[in-house]
Order: C-alpha cells, then sequence, then structure tokens
C-alpha cells in the first residue's frame, strides 16, 4: 500500500488591517505533494496581488497587499489532506496623519460672535458612525449648533459662537472594524464681562471719595490690562472720565468732589479685545463739613500736690474729616469759668496738667478739634483734689448673709479696720450670677450703714455678692461671699420638656455618634436615669445631667445599640415621669453571595444568589438585577425591588454572551456588586429537518419569493430592544437582506439578523433616536424578487 500524506501544521484564521500584507501557511507531510487552494468554494487559479508558494513541505498563499476582495474562507487541498481558516481584512476609521496632528496640537481660537466649522474627512470600511461630543456630553443640532455626517466626513457648525463653546470637544468615528477618537479643543475669544459688583464706597468726605470693586469673573480669554474709571453728577448726561487704574488696583480715589453734591460712578474693564460693559454705582453724596461731636468726659489716672494726669477717648462722630487734635479745659469746682489748659490742641488723647494748687478739687474736659473746627465739649470729670495719694481703706470685716427669702438676700458686714488719716466715707456692693464674670453695681451705701437686702431675685437663683469700702483715697480691696448665696427655691414637679428636636425614632450609621439631650425641670433637682430594653445601659454609653438637661453619648454606634431607650425623671418621693424613643442602627449592605445561573425553563435564565450578609439586621433590603452583553459594555436593570434571592430572566437570545450583577441596596445607598465571571450563553440550536424525497413528476417546483406574513410597525422606548420578524416563502429558499432608510444592515454590528427555514427575524439592541425609520426586507431568489416594509418609531422615556 502507498503511505497517506499528513497535515502536520494546519492553516490558522488570520486578521489583518487594510493595506497591510497577509499570509496563510500548512505543512504536509510529502514532499511531492502539489496542494490547489480555493476561496469560499471556488478553485484559486489567479487573483490580484495574491501569491501562492511551495518550499519543501510547506505551502503558502501570500497577500501583498490586503483589500476588502481578499477577505473570506479559504481552504487548501493536496493529496489527503484539506485545512481551512479565514483571512479577516479590518479597514478601521482613519484620519489624515497630518490633519490629524494640526487638529490635535494647537488649540482651534475663534472670536465670539463669528461661526465655527470642523470638518474632519476620514476613511474606513463603511457604515462609520460619527459622534460629536463636547465634555463627555453628546452634541445634537439645536438653534446655532449642527452635526453634519456623511459617508466619508462628519462636520460641527456654530452658526456664532460665544464663550460657553469653550471646552473640550472630542469626535468618535465608530465601525465594526475598531474606533478612532480624536481629541479637539476650541476657545472662544470675547471682551470681558462688567467687573464684579456692586461697587463698594470706601470713604465719602466732603474732599474725597474712594470706591472698590473686584475683578471681572470671566475675562473673556484675555488678560485684563487696566480699569477705566467714569463718573456723571446727578442731573446731567455727560459722563466724565477720572483716570485709570493698573489691573492689580481695584480701588479708585477721586478729590473732585463738591460738598453736598450727589453722583454717579461707573468701572469698566479693558483687554486687548475692548471695554467691557459698565459696572454702576448707586448714588454717592459727598458729604459737607461736620465738627466733630462731643468725647465722653475724661477720666482721672493719678494726682499729686501739683498735677493731675487725665484720659479720654475719640468721639463716635469724627464730623467729615480726621481729628487734629483736642482743646482741654480746667475748672476749680463750684466755679462756672473753663480755662484752657494748653494755648494748641493736643495731639495725643492723656494730658498730664501740672501747676495746680494743693489740695484744690478741680474738673477737667475735652472737645475734639477737625477742618470744619472745634466740636461740641464733653460733660466734666469727676472731681479730683490735687494733693498726694493717700491709702485705699482695708476690707471690711465679717461679711455674711443674715437671712434669704424667694426673692432676696440679706447681708452685713463690720467696718474695717481704722487707717490713719483714712476715713471711711461710703460702702459699694455689687453682684454677679454664678453663670457671668461680670459685677454689676448695686448700691452706693454711706459710712454709717453696714447692711444691705438684694432683692429682685428668682425663685433659685444663685449669685455671688462683694463689698468694699470708699474713701478719699478710693475704694478700698473688695470682700466677697466664699460661697454663692442662694435664695430658697420653690418646689417644682419633675418633668421632661419634650419639644420638636427630640425624635421618637432614629436611624443612625454604624459607626457615627449616638448623641440625644433631653430638657428638663425639676426642684430639688431630680434623679435621672437611662435604661436600654428595660436594661442598664451598656458600659460604652456616657451619660451626663447638667444645666436642667441630660444627655446620652455612644462614639461609634454598633448594630447591637439598637433598641428601646427610655430616659427617667424621679423626685425620691414616688413621682416620677418618662420618655422613650426608637434607635435603629444600620449602614450601607454587604455585597450579595455568590450567583448561580440556571435554564430551568427553555430560553430562560433563572439567576439565584447567596443573601447579603446585611439581611441579619436591615428590614427594607432588597435587590437589584443588573445585565450586559460583552465585557465592555452597559450595565441595564432587569428587576428592582426585589425582596428574595431568585430572578427570571426570559428574553435570552440564544447564542449570545450575557454577565450577570447583584446588587444588595438599602436607604442608605448600595453595596459592591457580585457579578458572575464566566458568560451565560444558551447554544443555538438548529432544528432537525428531513427531507422526504419524491418522485420526479417532470414539473418545475421553482417558486417566486412571497411573503407569508409581512412586517409590522413598531413603536419602542429609548434603551430597549426591538424584535422584528416576517415569515418568506419560495423556491430555491431566498436569500434575506435587511435595509433601514436604504442602507444594507448585513454588516452592522447594531443589528442582528436570523433567518430559520423561513422566519426572518432582526434584532436592534438598545435602540437609540437614530435607530427610527423604514425598514426594508428583501427576499430574492433567481426566480424573482419580493419586498416587505414597515416604520420603527422611537419614543422616550417618561
Amino acid at each position: 500500500s502507498v503511505p497517506r500524506c499528513y497535515l502536520n501544521k494546519q492553516l490558522a484564521t488570520v486578521r489583518v488591517l487594510k493595506g497591510d500584507p497577509a499570509e496563510l501557511s500548512c505543512t504536509v507531510s510529502k514532499d511531492n505533494v502539489t496542494g490547489t487552494w480555493f476561496k469560499d468554494g471556488l478553485k484559486l487559479t489567479s487573483m490580484d496581488g495574491v501569491v501562492f508558494e511551495k518550499k519543501g513541505l510547506v505551502h503558502k498563499l501570500i497577500i501583498n497587499k490586503a483589500e476588502d476582495i481578499h477577505a473570506g474562507k479559504y481552504r487548501f487541498e493536496g493529496g489527503d489532506v484539506k485545512t481551512e481558516a479565514s483571512i479577516f481584512v479590518e479597514d478601521p476609521p482613519q484620519v489624515d496623519k497630518v490633519l490629524l496632528k494640526n487638529l490635535t496640537s494647537v488649540p482651534m481660537v475663534a472670536k465670539a460672535g463669528e461661526g465655527v466649522k470642523l470638518r474632519i474627512p476620514f476613511e474606513g470600511r463603511g457604515p462609520i458612525r460619527a459622534t460629536w461630543l463636547k465634555d463627555r456630553m453628546e452634541l445634537g443640532d439645536d438653534t446655532r449648533i449642527r452635526v453634519d455626517k456623511a459617508d466619508t466626513c462628519t462636520t460641527l457648525s456654530i452658526s456664532s459662537c460665544d464663550r460657553r463653546d469653550c471646552g473640550d470637544y472630542k469626535v468618535r468615528l465608530k465601525n465594526d472594524s475598531g474606533v478612532l477618537e480624536i481629541n479637539l479643543k476650541l476657545v472662544v475669544i470675547d471682551k470681558p464681562q462688567p467687573p464684579a459688583g456692586p461697587i463698594k464706597i470706601v470713604e465719602s468726605s466732603a474732599n474725597n471719595i474712594t470706591i472698590q470693586w473686584k475683578p471681572p469673573k470671566d475675562d473673556g480669554g484675555k488678560p485684563v490690562q487696566r480699569y477705566l474709571v467714569e463718573r456723571q453728577q446727578v442731573g446731567r448726561n455727560d459722563w466724565e472720565t477720572l483716570g485709570e487704574t493698573p489691573r492689580s488696583c481695584t480701588s479708585f480715589t477721586t478729590s473732585k468732589v463738591e460738598e453736598e453734591m450727589s453722583y454717579y460712578f461707573r468701572v469698566r474693564a479693558v483687554t486687548a479685545e475692548g471695554a467691557s460693559d459698565a459696572l454702576e454705582s448707586g448714588e454717592v453724596k459727598a458729604a459737607g463739613k461736620a465738627s466733630p461731636g462731643a468725647p465722653d468726659p475724661p477720666e482721672i489716672i493719678s494726682a499729686s500736690r501739683d498735677t493731675i494726669t487725665i484720659s479720654w477717648k475719640a468721639p463716635c462722630k469724627t464730623g467729615t474729616s480726621q481729628i487734629m487734635g483736642y482743646v482741654v479745659q480746667k475748672r476749680k469746682k463750684g466755679t462756672v469759668t473753663w480755662l484752657p489748659v494748653t494755648n494748641v490742641p493736643v495731639k495725643d488723647k492723656k494730658l498730664k496738667v501740672t501747676s495746680l494748687k494743693k489740695g484744690v478739687q478741680y474738673e477737667f474736659r475735652v472737645a475734639a478739634v477737625n477742618a470744619a473746627g472745634t466740636g461740641q465739649p464733653s460733660d466734666p470729670s469727676e472731681p479730683a483734689f490735687a494733693r498726694d495719694p493717700t491709702k485705699s481703706p482695708g476690707q471690711v470685716q465679717d461679711l455674711k448673709v443674715s437671712s434669704s427669702d424667694s426673692t432676696s438676700v440679706t447681708l452685713t458686714w463690720n467696718k474695717p479696720e481704722v487707717q490713719d488719716g483714712n476715713d471711711v466715707k461710703g460702702y459699694e456692693v455689687e453682684m454677679r450670677p454664678c453663670n457671668s464674670l461680670s459685677w454689676t453695681k448695686c448700691f452706693t451705701l454711706p459710712a454709717e450703714s453696714t447692711s444691705c437686702r438684694v432683692q429682685g431675685l428668682q425663685a433659685g437663683e444663685k449669685l455671688f455678692l462683694r463689698v468694699r469700702a470708699l474713701s478719699d483715697g478710693g475704694p478700698g480691696e473688695a470682700s466677697q461671699l466664699e460661697a454663692c448665696a442662694g435664695a430658697a427655691a420653690a418646689v417644682v414637679s419633675p418633668r421632661l420638656l419634650i419639644d420638636d428636636t427630640v425624635k421618637s425614632f432614629l436611624v443612625i450609621k454604624a459607626g457615627n455618634p449616638i448623641r440625644v439631650k433631653i430638657p428638663f425641670e425639676g426642684s430639688p433637682e431630680p434623679v435621672v436615669t437611662w435604661l436600654k430594653d428595660g436594661l442598664l445601659l451598656p458600659s460604652r454609653a456616657a451619660v451626663s445631667t447638667q444645666d436642667g438637661s441630660t444627655q446620652l453619648l455612644l462614639r461609634a454606634a454598633e448594630f447591637s445599640d439598637s433598641g428601646t431607650y427610655t430616659v427617667e425623671l424621679g423626685d425620691g418621693l414616688g413621682k416620677r415621669e418618662t420618655f422613650s424613643f426608637q434607635v435603629q442602627i444600620t449602614d450601607i449592605p454587604q455585597p450579595p453571595g455568590a450567583i448561580r445561573l440556571e435554564e430551568n425553563v427553555p430560553n430562560t435564565v433563572t439567576v439565584t444568589w447567596d443573601p447579603s450578609p446585611s439581611e441579619q439586621w436591615e428590614k427594607s433590603l432588597y435587590y437589584t438585577v443588573l445585565k450586559r452583553e460583552s465585557q465592555k459594555g452597559l450595565w441595564h436593570v432587569l428587576g428592582d425591588l426585589i425582596y428574595n434571592n431568585k430572578f427570571t430572566f426570559t428574553r435570552v437570545i440564544p447564542g449570545r454572551d450575557y454577565y450577570f450583577r447583584v446588587v444588595a441596596k438599602n436607604d442608605l445607598g448600595a453595596s459592591d456588586p457580585s457579578e458572575t465571571v464566566q458568560p451565560w450563553r444558551i447554544w443555538k440550536k438548529k432544528a432537525e429537518f428531513r427531507v422526504k424525497a419524491q418522485k420526479y413528476r417532470g414539473v418545475n417546483q421553482n417558486q417566486h419569493p412571497r411573503f407569508l406574513v409581512p412586517l409590522k410597525s413598531h413603536v419602542v422606548v429609548t434603551g430597549s430592544e426591538c424584535h422584528m420578524s416576517c415569515a418568506v416563502g419560495g423556491h430555491p429558499p431566498p436569500k434575506i437582506t435587511w435595509y433601514k432608510d436604504g442602507r444594507d444592515l448585513s454588516r452592522d454590528p447594531n443589528y442582528f439578523c436570523t433567518n430559520d427555514f423561513g422566519v426572518c427575524s432582526l434584532v436592534v439592541l438598545g435602540v437609540t433616536k437614530q435607530d427610527e425609520g423604514e425598514y426594508m426586507v428583501e427576499a430574492s431568489n433567481e426566480v424573482g424578487r419580493a419586498f416587505s416594509k414597515a416604520f420603527l418609531a422611537i419614543k422616550g422615556n417618561s
């Protein structure tokens, strides 16, 4: 017997870009084998750009430059061997490299109001879908913007551009061989916006007006060079240019003002593109000249046998110009005539008055001076002796509360120890609440009084009291009660002060603090008790009670902290008041468990999953099931608000890959997803078809194509799938071709076509507004042709 020839290396499928070389090769076991090449079932003898080569055991088919005509299924036969493989010629969208570099390297610049047209020619296997996007949003036609798409180019036209059109643009070109994305940038130049307002009046006097503004929010794409300031007098129509400021200065002062006159001001920002619209102020009035108001009475700082030092503060009303100094006057107590202390105004606010007579009592007053003149004088100071200082009296003795009731406290004390020549002239009594640091004067008493009654207190009010002795040498050191003196408090039954701020049901996220503060009243202060589910609080809980309120604090909530909390007030005599509230601890759910897929019913898939661990503590937890039809496709929701762990998807298309995802949700949000790793597919089964041979009767069985069931029009919602079908008869079995608006859909990846023994279907995946139009199916054989048409209408989600 003759040894058989075997195949050592089979043909392998090749994918090649259009214009690139391609090669198919196989290896046989015998050198004397003469092979034959076939393409799509037809024997190849010669073909443009195709070379057959044999080197020893290796047989090659070489294509120098792949074109569309070279795509197909190839077969090699030689001796006892046969092997097949396909060549796919990829022709993705392409744009001229020089044009692409010019478009992407330098931003396109246009002036506001001008038209912009961006035309991008492209090549590649049709159909090519072109999409324009701005800031990641797809552009569509409107009153200013138009997107044109042709077979070999796409154009974006903006009739009158403005600053809103600035930004990043993207052109996406897509066909069944690939995607090309081109990033562009458009800059629109315009004059700036007006300066940001309002105009602030910093100063308005009889001599100057100062205004201030902010830079414009949009400089129009060019930096601000300067600001132009103008003024209009109220009642006139013309504007006067006052001057300019550099870009870094946003304030302007003008001295060209008249007293009591009103003006309007306006400011413009200036760039290389021109001046902005004006920012205008309201009416600004220049003040008239006015003298200052009266200062407060001077204070006595110190005294000696012939000098007294005084100080004072500036008046609240300074007039219309700055204060230049102060006039200081003096007089002897009991006289009417005021005498000047200095010949010129004093610029400082402190003065040592000299050349006074020893033992004489003096009063002083001051008046402020500005450009308008001397203002009103102050009231006289406290009288002071021109003498060397004496020692102040000592502390009062034995200060105590002799009695108290619900509205008053009575104090008593003894005179301080007598000091050389320093007799007590009287007493000063002061008080302050326990929660304040400020003392308030209550009484000034004569030297004979060594007791006083502080009245007008509230029941239960507590305060501090102090008493100091007064003499010619000044006040002595104060004596203060060692403890708070309190009036007797009235008895008040314990009561919880529940208002709208205290909630009866709280939902807290795990890890966040639980903080509940409840005010109450009661006298004497009631006993506060907190409980959880009728038991004592956990050790992590902190309770603080003070100043008429009680607070519960748990710094990091745990799921075990959910429950009923109760606060209870008691007066020790059997009277109680309680308030209870619910706390629910929740969190974003944990992901569901593993997903399982089963085909319990033909052409369906049942998705089951292990429950999320969060079901143990979350009563309102539910699930959402999603699917996608490729590893990089978009996820679509199949079912929502699912409260069990099972969902059945019925619209399964045989032969298509599916991926599934399950997400747990509650009121706080969604968990991380649980996903299937491997795709789910129901294999497309071909029905068994048997042909029963009939005896030849000498009759021509050829029949014209005809539609047994025609196409029907459809109306579907954006994002869903559309199934269009019809039934076709004829002999030989007709070839089926689908068209949309006259365009062949055979190679469009967005459409899925089937023909099962004359039942023809077209599935439109994820319909958009662009899929709307007239669809036609053509049935043709060697006898004739037949057509059926229908219209697909798209409506948006609502």
